[in-house]
């Protein structure tokens, strides 16, 4: 069997933080499993955050008005894109899989993480209009998202202050990597690092490694799927009559956010689960 790579995009400032020693558990644990590990360092790369006309080589299409998502679209296509973004572009193409390790900054990564996102899954290389979220470019790879929060879980809870955990998660499992056409796995989540004991710590760690073991062959988690919809700007993109009806006499809705009005399908971000179809 043909090796396979992990990339692992990690953004901490800190060497002995939390996040550091995940991110040293999963190398060690994907290594040992013979796969070839990257690390993308963002702040020891000091990679650049924000999206600019610099990500591009060469001429503007239009200089008088930049729109980053179509400049970015000519300058991949003609092999003009800024160094740094090309080497992490080359990084997700031998991926097999690939894991966020970072803190929860505001429900969601951190700036730099953020610009990784913007600057690295640009139109064309990472999605178009016709490849997108079960049709995407990354369909034949896997990602995950892997995070301490600030807060104990039970703040995450439906009724807890922070809301639901699956809420928080929706934008970042579907609209970025499920939309690129990732196998979503489950998060993994160290709940409130910072506050519990070197035991627990410990603990937490030591389940990170075990789970390890056996990712890639985890069910990933499930999204409605394109043919669910009418793909066509007629149709507005939206839910077809047929399906509403299937699903109008189930308790829940279809996913977090294709509620249809309906209580939500409970841990639809947080738990595989084979979809009702």
């Amino acid at each position: 069997m043909a090796q396979k790579t992990a990339l692992i995009v990690y953004a901490h400032q800190s060497p002995a933080s939390f996040n550091a020693a995940a991110r040293d558990a999963a190398v060690e644990a994907l290594t040992g499993q013979g796969y070839k590990v990257l690390v993308s360092d963002l702040y020891a790369m000091n990679f650049k955050a924000s999206a600019t006309a610099e990500d591009i080589k060469g001429d503007l299409k239009n200089a008088e008005h930049f729109v980053y998502n179509e400049e970015m679209l000519v300058a991949w296509q003609d092999s003009r894109l800024s160094d740094d973004i090309t080497e992490e572009q080359q990084k997700v193409k031998q991926a097999d899989l690939v894991i966020f390790q970072f803190p929860l900054y505001w429900f969601s990564v951190p700036a730099i993480m953020k610009g990784w996102i913007d600057r690295v899954l640009i139109q064309g290389f990472a999605f178009s209009m016709q490849r997108m979220y079960d049709n995407g470019m990354f369909q034949e790879k896997k990602a995950m998202l892997s995070f301490t929060t600030g807060a104990t879980e039970s703040m995450f809870q439906p009724d807890g202050i922070h809301g639901d955990i699956n809420v928080a998660l929706w934008p970042l499992q579907n609209g970025v990597l499920h939309f690129c056409g990732f196998q979503v796995l489950t998060p993994q989540i160290f709940w409130c690092p910072a506050f519990s004991p070197p035991p627990v710590r410990t603990a937490m760690l030591d389940a990170w490694r075990e789970r390890l073991s056996g990712l890639m062959v985890e069910k990933p988690l499930s999204f409605a799927p394109t043919e669910f919809f009418d793909l066509s700007f007629q149709g507005g993109f939206r839910l077809r009559p047929e399906v509403k009806e299937q699903f109008a006499s189930q308790p829940y809705g279809i996913t977090t956010a294709q509620h249809l009005g309906k209580p939500l399908p409970p841990n639809n971000q947080m738990k595989a689960k084979q979809m009702d179809s």
